[in-house]
């Protein structure tokens, strides 16, 4: 009797412990449930206020700016309140109890009250105005050669074709201006956003921001040493190329280092307009359609690989070319998708020309249009809507973007004629140019420099000279002449001002895609990966909605893992890139070169 009497003892207990745990969960998901909700709609509240901001920039207009920030105040009070903290760190201490889906939006409502915690109300609501404020001065800014007002799209085109090297620095130091303006909201937003996170335990915004990945900053900043050291070979042998190409181009003694200006590219993230490739250049043919044709265009690529129409909305609401000059209002020029609702609303802000440029930069916005639709499903909460990590989805628009400019593809859509006699050591080298030379961009000036900004409190008046240093030392360029205090170089760039410290995402992400890419070309399309063809496939499709479909309910590096067998790692884009080095050698041999051999 004694055993039977202990043995229905444990039974009882175990059965209250099993009741107590349901208890806890379904509490638990009473209050995601409720949270959910709220956060969905005052989210799209926030960007139907920050769609507006970006879309019609008028001088002088400053209702718009109010809505904008009366909407961002909401949100921000909601994920920071101090309840939602509160409830969020008392099911965390029963986490044992949970599923881990309901762990992973716990921590993601901590994560987001960081940002804008309600110990720090006045400190938030300086930081939502300030924004706001940013935003304006940044797309309202009127770019200027000479006295003429000129769009960013004209400036970039100049950079690419203009030969004059006088004519050059008028427009690079034209589009360096803006900078001015915005460097004491640079230095004001760096000291609210760190007072914000600081509130909720974090060091500086910097390493709250890479918070999201698991890892700390010093771990971020190993692995971003490390894409640069496994490139860096291939990137001294391409900074040598192009210091000659380019004195030779310009007639100009060879420099030791590259002079920005002379580069096709305001930042020097990227280098692809030093050459054109024979029969690889399909602007002329892009110039015989419309803009909307582009963007029609790839949503047919998406559409053949099994994903659906985009819904009529987009085309409704998007805002996806250029504003007329004598418009009266100015826009954001940068390319960018928005999952304005977490659900059915998807837009996309562009200022599509008919040109290569533009031709990849569409079908790479409209792959984070589908990552946002295909997520989008009962399975992944409003709160866990987004990508793996930051870096999965740039690398699925990144990837669309390589294998869009690729000869098959381009043959297939009869951009290009069939058994174009195409030299494919330079068509690597022009690829070379894009995907290697922006990681020492990416891993390395951008990330450095905000890590210097807002983990080291780095001095208002050694802004630029810091840029410039951090520009020498991993990318080998110089300005044209000493660029002191009053220039605020680094705000130039649209992620320092509204993006701020995430660039290594782009960096993770050209990694990343590579490994997708490479997987896809062999595994399942079985092509040599420097000439794919992903129109029509089904299954690659399949291949990338089964990736996409959980968002961040996952690990990310579980998800690698399991999607294509390994861990991160750069060796496919060195791969990819290998056939380039001897090529490199044999035409640089007997040149100087001026960047150390190693990193």
């Amino acid at each position: 009797m004694k055993t039977l009497s202990g043995f229905l003892v444990i039974i009882l207990i175990s059965l209250m412990a099993c009741s107590q745990k349901s208890n806890i969960r379904k509490e638990a998901q009473t209050f995601l449930d409720s949270y959910n909700k709220q956060y969905q709609t005052l989210y799209y509240e926030w960007n139907k206020g920050e769609w507006a901001l970006n879309t019609k920039i008028v001088e002088g207009d400053t209702l718009t700016s109010k809505l904008a920030q009366d909407a961002q105040e909401k949100y921000a009070k909601f994920t920071g309140s101090r309840e939602n903290i509160e409830n969020a760190k008392k099911y965390l201490k029963l986490k044992d109890k949970l599923t881990d889906l309901q762990v992973r939006q716990l921590n993601r409502i901590l994560y987001l009250a960081a940002n804008n915690p309600e110990t720090a109300g006045e400190i938030v609501k300086e930081k939502i105005k300030a924004d706001t404020r940013q935003t304006e001065l940044l797309y309202g800014y009127d770019f200027k050669i000479d006295g003429k007002s000129v769009s960013t799209n004209e400036i970039d085109e100049m950079l690419n074709t203009v030969t004059d090297v006088n004519t050059r620095l008028k427009v690079w130091e034209a589009s360096k201006e803006v900078g001015k303006t915005l460097k004491n909201g640079l230095t004001n937003l760096r000291r609210l956003r760190n007072q914000s996170v600081q509130a909720l335990g974090y060091d500086d915004f910097f390493s709250y921001q890479v918070s999201d990945y698991g890892m700390t900053v010093n771990e971020m900043r190993k692995v971003c040493h490390g894409m640069i050291k496994d490139i860096w070979p291939l990137y001294r042998e391409l900074h040598t190329w192009a210091r000659y190409t380019l004195a030779e181009k310009f007639g100009k003694e060879v420099p030791d280092l590259l002079p920005a200006q002379w580069l096709p590219n305001r930042w020097g993230q990227n280098w692809q307009g030093i050459i054109n490739v024979t029969g690889l250049n399909i602007d002329n043919k892009l110039k015989q359609h419309s803009a909307e044709w582009i963007v029609k265009k790839g949503e047919d690529f998406y559409v053949s690989l099994g994903f659906s129409q985009l819904p009529e909305s987009f085309w409704e609401r998007s805002s996806l070319y250029p504003v007329p000059l004598d418009a009266g209002y100015k826009k954001n020029n940068h390319a960018s998708a928005w999952h304005m609702d977490l659900d059915k609303d998807v837009r996309s802000l562009m200022s599509v020309i008919p040109n290569t440029e533009w031709w990849s930069t569409a079908l790479h916005e409209l792959g984070h249009i589908y990552y946002f639709i295909t997520y989008s499903n009962p399975g992944v909460p409003y709160l866990l809507r987004e990508g793996a990590n930051r870096g999965y989805h740039e690398a699925f628009g990144s990837m669309m973007g390589l294998a869009s400019l690729q000869t098959p593809f381009l043959e297939g859509m009869g951009l290009m004629p069939e058994n174009a006699n195409i030299d494919k050591t330079q068509a690597l080298l022009k690829e070379a140019l894009d995907y290697i030379v922006f990681i020492p961009w990416s891993a390395g000036v951008m990330t450095d420099f905000e890590y210097e900004l807002y983990a080291k409190n780095l001095p208002e008046d050694q802004f630029n000279a810091e840029w410039w240093k951090l520009k020498k030392k991993y990318q080998g360029i110089v300005p044209p002449y000493e660029r002191g205090e009053e220039y605020c170089d680094a705000a130039s760039k649209t992620h320092i001002n509204n993006d701020a410290a995430q660039y290594y995402d782009y960096a993770i992400s050209y990694v990343l895609l590579f490994q997708f890419h490479d997987y896809i070309a062999k595994q399942i399309l079985h092509q040599d990966p420097h000439a794919t063809n992903y129109y029509g496939s089904k299954e690659v499709g399949k291949f990338l909605k089964d990736v996409m479909y959980s968002g961040a309910t996952v690990d990310w590096r579980v998800l690698l893992k399991k999607s294509i067998g390994s861990k991160m790692s750069a060796k496919p884009m060195l791969e990819y890139f290998s056939p380039l080095m001897d090529y490199l050698k044999k035409v640089n041999k007997g040149r100087k070169y001026t960047l150390p051999e190693s990193f």
